[in-house]
């Protein structure tokens, strides 16, 4: 393994506080949260446990902002601020990488695209920002009518802990590109790489205010942030619990929200498919991250005719799979925490008393040398009843119910019998069965012949209890300005 120790010394000084309006700051309580690195369990730092004060500052000083300095900023000249930011993150993907995988476990691989991702929101959105044009509409000769797009205001981001240094760029980018300020909540698990980006970009030229962060719990800090009546919109990833009571907490206000929840993804392999090709981006869909995705691809519905040998090349491919510390680029890392670690394992257990055989996997894992990480082994589930909290519950963790079906009828009622509508998939060389499956199902992405990999400029976001809203391309930037019509009489 890497020398952790080494690897530590590499990343450099760690963020210990607060950034409001410019400035480092600690928050009033002196309250901390410790970091660890879920790959040993050892520490790495600590940040304050934001209050609600410190959340008031911040969005104080976003309102400043929004009123002043940002406003003030030509939209071309804001565009190349954004521009730079994302070049400035670009250029300190080493450490940012290093951050990322010691802080959520993540491959580095991974990690580097992620910082990649982070870069490239700034950059995509950088180019929109002087062609959010408005609309003229016919009145009459005696009278003028405009529209022009104006920004909400000052928006709070609730992060989670999966993709840590992504998710700040996809609703943050944005919403600077509409012109709005922002406070970001960083999830408790993984703020550093968060701390270190707001940092980044104001030195790239965004001025103080327009970002600030504030770490801590969701309870107290995520809450303050969703409670204030000055934030016009929030913007939250995670689970349905809690976007619910997100969601009632801005509806106090009037503030709109973009939420993208949880999910319990079908992918379809139907007798016709390439199960070549199909094998590979089954793993990929259900073990990414360790299976810490909201889209993974957990519920693998199976033509019956191909059943046997779909598993017994799902279950060969999954036991060559690598396990480790991420700074060693396995195929899967850590869980992000023993709470994970526990849900997981209590979801596998549970299967086993209720009869559910697993063709491989289904219990922690032991990495030689990390007896103090979080890690969980690849798991296939087999012959999963529909009504098995395996068919309906996120787990959140490397395990794939496979359940069989007959045909493609089948496939969209079963993948519909759901309550989350996020992600879907189907492996078919029939287009037509492709098409009729990627109309039916309650998904709001769709992958046929491959799973994920779709790109940050396709819309994304979920139907049903996985969210409202949608993120990435253009149609994030609907959540982030408001129109206003303008009236003349001549």
């Amino acid at each position: 393994m890497t020398d952790w120790n080494e690897a530590v010394a590499r990343a450099g000084e760690l963020p210990d506080y607060l950034h409001i309006d410019g400035e480092h700051v600690k928050d009033a309580s002196l309250e901390s949260i410790e970091v660890c690195d879920p790959a040993t369990g050892q520490l790495l730092g600590t940040v304050p446990a934001g209050s609600k004060q410190s959340i008031d500052a911040a969005v104080d000083a976003a309102k400043r902002a929004l009123q002043g300095p940002w406003a003030q900023i030509k939209p071309r000249d804001r565009g190349r601020l954004l521009w730079q930011a994302g070049e400035a993150i670009r250029a300190q993907i080493d450490r940012l990488a290093l951050v990322e995988t010691l802080d959520s476990g993540k491959p580095l691989r991974d990690a580097r695209v992620g910082v990649e991702r982070t870069a490239d929101y700034f950059c995509y959105y950088a180019g929109i920002v002087d062609k959010l044009e408005g609309t003229t509409v016919p009145l009459g000769n005696d009278k003028v009518c405009y529209t022009e797009k104006v920004p909400v205001g000052v928006t709070g981001h609730i992060l989670p802990w999966n993709v840590p240094i992504n998710m700040v760029a996809r609703g943050l980018a944005p919403a600077l590109a509409c012109g709005n300020t922002a406070v970001i909540k960083p999830a408790e698990d993984t703020p550093l790489t968060a701390l270190l980006v707001t940092e980044i970009i104001e030195q790239a030229g965004i001025p103080p205010g327009v970002v600030n962060i504030v770490s801590g719990y969701g309870h107290v800090a995520g809450k303050a942030l969703a409670e204030h009546p000055e934030v016009r919109h929030v913007t939250f990833t995670g689970s349905v619990a809690t976007g619910k009571a997100v969601m009632m907490s801005a509806a106090q206000h009037i503030a709109s929200v973009t939420l993208e929840l949880g999910g319990k993804s079908p992918h379809v392999i139907m007798a016709d498919a390439d199960l070549e090709r199909a094998v590979p981006d089954i793993l990929k869909g259900v073990f990414a991250n360790s299976g810490q995705i909201c889209s993974a691809g957990t519920r693998l519905l199976v033509q019956r005719g191909i059943q046997d040998e779909l598993v017994a090349a799902l279950t060969a491919a999954s036991e060559k799979m690598k396990l480790g510390h991420g700074l060693d680029d396995p195929d899967l890392g850590p869980l992000i925490s023993a709470k994970q670690l526990a849900a997981v394992s209590g979801f596998a257990s549970r299967a086993r008393e209720r009869g559910i055989r697993f063709a491989t996997g289904g219990e922690a894992f032991r990495v030689e040398g990390l007896e103090g990480g979080y890690f969980f082994a690849p798991s296939i589930a087999v012959d999963v009843p529909l009504d098995d909290e395996l068919a309906c519950d996120e787990v959140f963790g490397p395990v794939l119910s496979v359940i069989p079906i007959d045909d493609i009828e089948q496939a969209i009622a079963i993948g519909n019998a759901s309550e989350y509508g996020l992600a879907a998939g189907i492996h078919t060389r029939d287009i037509g069965s492709a098409l009729r499956y990627a109309r039916s199902i309650e998904a709001g992405q769709v992958y046929v012949n491959g799973y994920h990999g779709s790109g940050d400029t396709v819309p994304f976001g979920g139907m049903k209890q996985s969210g409202i809203g949608r993120e990435k391309g253009m149609a994030a930037l609907d959540a982030y300005y408001e129109i206003k019509s303008v009236t003349i009489t001549l």
